[in-house]
């Protein structure tokens, strides 16, 4: 009775989520919600910000463009051409059957638009403060939250001769989550602690360690969903299953739409799937789009 409890409550609980989201999603019409995957970050350039005469906050800002990768599911008897022409494409397209010799056979074909489902792109704008550090793994102890603030500002106070960021402005203090910001009078004070991840904290005559980390401001600009059609790229549809392996059949396919007279141009790029399916990324480019496979 106990298990049959358990599970309609847990059902009963993944209604109440879906109706919760489809109710906050009403409540929002312009909201957006995407996963972005994990994506790497490289470093391109330096750029010299402009003194105008007032005191340099020793902020660190960093600017990352960001596009994600649309991936396309290429299944089986499917084909991707990209040509160096967009006319090519558009006119393929336009024609939509083709009779495509496969050396012993004839296969009748379909070209469909090449769309891509929606992507986004924008920058991160990210600040790593030069006066604040967050304080973690607080300890949670019997006294005042007062004496706490007031201890955390003593441990992170030092002199300006001594190794340290000097006087205090300011430390917010979160009991529940033993956590902190603290934040110095000084420009640039909060490098001098952010190299080490532990300190030793004393308190009521016992050591602690308590984590140190920078302080992060995040904020995204220039976010634009898109939807794309390649003005290139074709899709191909309805290869039949034949006895040449896939690379053959490729190349026949790759002659037959390179021909002028059956419609085709000079091809950048194609990829024919006869068994099983491939994720195609297609990334921005200064014309078009360009692709790379990845096999199931």
């Amino acid at each position: 009775m106990l298990k049959q409890e358990n599970t309609e409550l847990k059902k009963e609980m993944e209604k109440l989520k879906e109706d919760l989201e489809e109710h906050s999603s009403r409540d929002n019409p312009l909201e957006v919600k995407k996963k972005v995957a994990e994506m790497q970050l490289k470093f391109t350039h330096l750029e010299e910000m402009k003194d105008d005469g007032a005191d340099k906050d020793m902020d660190t800002h960093c600017v990352f463009g960001v596009a994600t990768k649309t991936p396309f599911r290429l299944n089986q008897n499917q084909a991707l051409l990209t040509f160096e022409d967009e006319e090519v494409a558009r006119r393929l397209t336009k024609m939509s059957k083709h009779c495509v010799n496969l050396d012993n056979r004839t296969a009748n074909v379909t070209v469909k638009p090449f769309e891509l489902d929606m992507g986004f792109q924008f920058e991160l704008h990210v600040t790593v403060s030069g006066k604040k550090i967050n304080v973690s793994d607080i300890p949670e102890l019997p006294i005042p939250e007062e004496w706490m603030r007031d201890k955390l500002e003593l441990h992170f106070y030092k002199t300006e001769q001594e190794e340290g960021g000097g006087e205090i402005e300011e430390v917010a203090y979160n009991r529940g989550s033993g956590t902190a910001v603290i934040t110095f009078l000084k420009p640039g004070a909060s490098y001098n602690f952010v190299r080490y991840t532990k300190y030793p904290f004393c308190v009521e005559e016992t050591w602690f360690f308590i984590s140190v980390s920078p302080h992060f401001d995040f904020h995204l600009t220039k976010f634009q969903p898109h939807c794309r059609v390649s003005k290139k790229t074709i899709l191909l549809k309805g290869v039949p299953e034949v006895e040449e392996d896939e690379e053959s059949v490729q190349d026949m396919i790759e002659i037959h739409f390179q021909k002028p007279s059956n419609g085709g141009g000079e091809i950048e790029k194609i990829k024919y799937i006869s068994k099983g399916a491939a994720y195609v990324c297609f990334e921005e480019d200064t014309e078009d789009a360009s692709s790379g496979t990845t096999e199931d």
